[in-house]
């Protein structure tokens, strides 16, 4: 076993791989940019080294720093993690020409699942079912349009160096077939250096099921299927494992499919065969398609860990250090149900729409585990992906899991920054998930019932109020004054609504509030506020920020009566970064007419590419930006004429 392992990577999945080998007695090397000098997995570290800027190309996508590192460091052995360079060929490469371990895969089998197109033909060879589609060398346009149409629309472009949903475009008629064909190249050759694209038939009814497989380079075995239908943007949302509605004979050939697919590569270590289900007629085991192999340990691993009792890190770091595989195909069984949400810091409403700021508090609770890379004080940046954790949890059944899963969502408690919390929790409540009717489209069907804007309770309301006039830790003197009762008033700010409250303090552990028509008492007893007989929840306070730990988390503002808002009314005429970016294209021209929901730019931040609309017709009076630019969150990019 080695002594001293580098780990390539940073976030959540750095605090993983350390949480695992240091439990052996490994040490771990950390590497971290300008933008992670004092992040969580630098601090969990024995010891950490810099390695450049906040860009990951200046820093964690420098092999040749990172390999010195491990060197100087004396470590043995890297283990890459995921994303950045865990599946380069070049890096595993120049690993073993610096006389280190690369905890993974040769280069040799990254580059046969590293193109999509060639790996699809390497599967048929090793007999390994593929998606009906053209994944040939001609890119010319009407060749792939002639090829779509042979295929029958709808298809599904995709990047041949894709993944995480980039480069990847539905297109479900002829006419829209150029149009997504250009999106889809852009956006591959901006993430992957690469525009080539495979044309594949579109599944009406899929659903997105992979197999943990793995090998020591010569054999291979499976840990069973995971069910990763539940996506928005083609990325996961919430992953299980097993796969609802699975059959002994469907899993059996889908298990061997992706022993087959390791074996047929000499696969080393932990990786995940990803296949395309039909679930028109059930799940059945003539139809499922190999889609892509990636050759790493996924994010969702955690599920499969949950059912079979393996930890995958530790049986990674075993493998690579020359020793067998652990178990053989028969020692491995299943054991409950498992999920996993992904918790990111995003959007819903705004289209998912990554978000930044400070976590304020993060609080979890202790029957789920959480993987995560961040803690109460962490800044979210706009340099990496908005991951704040993955929750997961585990039951004997898959509606005890689920059950677990609700329960779990909605006693987290995350502060500062906007997340999918709520979203999450809805899917939890799902009429079609609690089923395990599942398919990749059931988000994108049911987006309105699932981003939900309802009004907060009068409840919570007073429990921001009473924290922002300071009303909870009260002592003997609160409430006194010379002649009556003490009242007080306050404002407060829920989404863009401004709520009044007033309140009448009878002493330390009576206060009764008014919020327009309704009466609200809150009671301390054996210790604790009762809100209209109800246990006040939780509440955090930063600056005038009020979280309240109840539905998901409710926040509100408090209104300094002196201050106004002039951002409040609105601005149509000016269209800003709604975060920091890079100005990927310009489209907008001054003295352009434009209509509403015209296209004016694409601003890419936090790995995607993010269209920025007109908000109304109108004519272009200034461009302020130019392609190529980095901008901060706020900055006017464009200007309308005023009305």
């Amino acid at each position: 076993m080695f002594n001293k392992i580098l780990i390539a990577n940073r976030g959540e999945i750095a605090c993983r791989v350390m949480e695992t080998a240091q439990k052996m007695g490994v040490s771990c090397v950390a590497v971290y940019s300008d933008a992670d000098a004092s992040a969580k997995h630098v601090q969990m570290a024995d010891e950490a080294v810099h390695i450049g800027g906040a860009a990951p190309a200046d820093s964690y996508l420098k092999g040749d720093v990172i390999i010195q590192a491990a060197l100087d460091t004396g470590a043995q052995a890297i283990h890459p993690g995921y994303g950045f360079l865990s599946e380069n060929p070049g890096f595993v490469d120049a690993v073993a020409a610096a006389g280190l371990i690369f905890i993974g895969p040769s280069a040799d089998a990254i580059r046969k699942m590293g193109l999509k197109d060639a790996a699809k033909v390497l599967m048929e060879l090793a007999g390994v079912p593929v998606v009906p589609g053209y994944h040939g060398d001609n890119q010319d346009p009407d060749h792939l349009a002639g090829a779509a149409q042979t295929i029958g629309y709808p298809v599904l472009i995709k990047a041949v160096a894709g993944g995480g949903g980039k480069g990847m475009r539905l297109v479900e008629h002829p006419e829209d077939f150029t149009e997504a064909l250009d999106s889809a190249r852009g956006e591959a050759k901006t993430a992957f250096g690469n525009d080539a694209v495979l044309v594949e038939k579109f599944v009406s009814k899929p659903r997105h099921i992979e197999v943990q497989v793995f090998g020591d380079g010569t054999q291979a075995v499976h840990l069973f299927e995971r069910d990763c239908s539940l996506q928005r943007r083609h990325q996961k949302v919430i992953e299980e494992a097993p796969a609802p509605g699975m059959t002994v004979e469907m899993r059996e050939a889908m298990g061997q499919a992706g022993v087959r697919a390791a074996e047929a590569i000499g696969y080393k270590g932990a990786g995940t065969v990803e296949f395309i289900v039909d679930a028109s007629d059930g799940l059945r085991s003539d139809r499922f398609w190999f889609m892509e192999m990636n050759t790493r340990l996924q994010v969702e691993h955690p599920v499969t860990e949950a059912i079979t009792g393996v930890d995958l890190v530790e049986w990674q770091l075993r493998v690579a250090s020359g020793e067998a595989l652990p178990k053989t195909q028969d020692d491995l069984t299943i054991n409950g149900h498992a999920f996993e949400a992904r918790l990111y810091a995003e959007d819903v409403p705004k289209g998912f729409l990554p978000a930044t700021g400070t976590l304020t508090h993060l609080r979890f609770p202790a029957e789920c585990r959480a993987d995560s890379g961040v803690r109460s004080g962490d800044t979210i940046s706009p340099w990496y992906d908005p991951m704040i954790a993955k929750v997961v949890v585990h039951g004997p059944t898959r509606a005890v899991a689920l059950e677990n899963l609700h329960r779990v969502l909605r006693r987290t408690e995350v502060a500062g920054t906007v997340t999918n919390l709520s979203f999450l929790g809805a899917l939890t409540r799902h009429p079609g998930f609690v089923a395990g009717d599942v398919d990749t489209g059931l988000i994108g069907r049911d987006i309105d019932g699932l981003v939900r804007t309802s009004d907060a309770r009068a409840g919570l309301i007073v429990a921001a109020a009473m924290t922002a006039l300071d009303l909870v830790e009260t002592g003997p003197d609160t409430g006194f004054s010379l002649w009556a009762p003490l009242h007080r008033a306050v404002q407060l700010k829920y989404d863009s609504e401004l709520i009044d409250l007033d309140v009448q303090v009878e002493g330390p552990d009576r206060q009764v509030w008014q919020i327009k028509d309704t009466t609200v008492l809150a009671q301390r007893r054996n210790g604790g506020w009762y809100i209209d007989d109800r246990p006040m929840p939780p509440v955090a306070l930063a600056g005038a920020t009020i979280t309240v730990f109840d539905d998901y988390g409710q926040v509100f503002e408090h209104v300094d009566p002196l201050d106004r808002d002039a951002s409040a009314l609105g601005d149509t005429n000016v269209v800003e970064a709604p975060m920091p970016g890079l100005v990927k294209a310009m489209f907008a021209t001054v003295g352009q007419a434009v209509s509403e929901g015209d296209r004016l730019a694409i601003l890419e931040a936090m790995k995607m590419e993010h269209s920025l609309l007109a908000a109304r017709d109108g004519v272009i009076a200034e461009v302020l930006a130019e392609t190529g630019a980095q901008v901060e969150a706020g900055a006017a990019l464009v200007r309308l004429e005023e009305e």
